[in-house]
């Protein structure tokens, strides 16, 4: 197979995890007997810093030619001002609504070998395996903003159509998982919550038969995440919630480094990407845990590529890395020294070849 991958490496650790999954690709290609074209362009604060836009042209160019696109990580206190006249972020909004991405996809497994890592009791994180889909392109991210002396507001905005779309996804991977979706809302308060409750249901009931629907408010939701994280299978969520949650439900796999993620529409092309931050702090040290970014790339080759095996191949991979004692310093314990980055993608890279 023949594939343009565009690669954004971003701010911050992002060049450095983002340098571990275009490995951790090269090899498989190799493996697998494929040609993959990786085309690197500025993005973020690193774009503003050399243009003064987050997203250039060339590399919107680049991503709407590409057949999927990679993201490392944006921003940093550098361009976070409250003046700021651009922000790196609204360069990814940009680029998730242009791509036509409106499904988050966020994987949440716990490895058994890290079960330590997380602040949970080792018995609550038993099998859990869950999956959240979050909307991606509507919702308060993209409403109306305006400010006034002393008066801010920012307007949640959904429509029928926007609601019905990211149901169906949730609904189509509940098929293929274990039947279920819990679909989180503030429908108690929000009018926006009780249109995406109405519109899920009628979903659910006219098209996915077979699975069981549940409501659950936001607030509930943040607390049964960590009280019964088993009982869940796919979460369906608006854009701020999940954006919320999901970093919550990452401190159950035991680090955000951990933690992938794909932005997918109705084309194969995808926006994937690690769901931690730039981790300014840490950039540069070679420290940073490319896991996440390396799972992401895995979802890439399933979702974009349609390449189910080489994407198990590199998820198990990473799994045998990890049980071989390869961590970073956010998960390693019990004695375990703590590795650098590169040595991360060296022994996941090491294991492909008999994964």
């Amino acid at each position: 197979m023949r594939a343009s991958i565009a690669v954004l490496p971003g701010d911050g650790i992002g060049p450095e995890v983002t340098a571990e999954a275009t490995r951790a690709l090269r090899a498989v290609a190799a493996r697998f007997g494929h040609e993959l074209e990786l085309v690197e362009a500025p993005f973020g604060g690193a774009a503003i810093d050399a243009c003064g836009d987050p997203l250039p042209a060339s590399t919107l160019e680049a991503c709407v030619r590409a057949d999927a696109v990679l993201l490392g990580a944006i921003g940093g206190p550098k361009w976070s001002a409250v003046d700021a006249p651009v922000r790196p972020e609204s360069g990814l909004l940009r680029l998730r609504r242009e791509l036509g991405v409106y499904a988050n996809l966020r994987p949440v497994r716990v490895h058994p070998a890290l079960r330590d890592a997380s602040t949970l009791k080792p018995e609550i994180l038993a099998g859990v395996d869950l999956i959240f889909v979050r909307e991606l392109t509507g919702g308060i991210y993209f409403g109306e903003k305006r400010r006034s002396g002393d008066r801010a507001v920012d307007v949640c905005e959904y429509s029928v159509g926007e609601v019905e779309r990211v149901a169906r996804v949730a609904g189509r991977l509940a098929s293929t998982r274990r039947h279920r979706v819990t679909s989180i809302d503030k429908a108690n308060v929000l009018e926006t919550s009780r249109l995406w409750r109405e519109v899920t249901e009628r979903i659910m009931r006219q098209e996915f038969a077979d699975v069981r629907l549940e409501h659950l408010l936001v607030d509930a939701a943040a607390m049964h995440l960590l009280a019964r994280p088993y009982d869940f299978d796919v979460l369906l969520t608006e854009n701020l919630f999940g954006d919320i949650l999901s970093d919550e439900a990452a401190m159950l796999a035991g680090s955000l480094g951990l933690l992938p993620s794909a932005s997918l529409g109705d084309a194969r092309r995808g926006l994937y990407e690690p769901i931690h931050g730039s981790a300014p702090d840490i950039a540069g040290r070679g420290i940073a845990n490319p896991y996440g970014a390396i799972l992401s790339a895995a979802l890439l080759l399933r979702h974009s590529l349609g390449l189910e095996r080489e994407a198990a191949a590199l998820e198990t991979a990473v799994s045998r890395a990890i049980e071989s004692g390869a961590r970073t310093a956010d998960i390693a314990f019990k004695g375990l020294a703590a590795r650098p980055t590169r040595e991360i993608g060296d022994a996941v890279i090491a294991r492909l070849g008999r994964a």
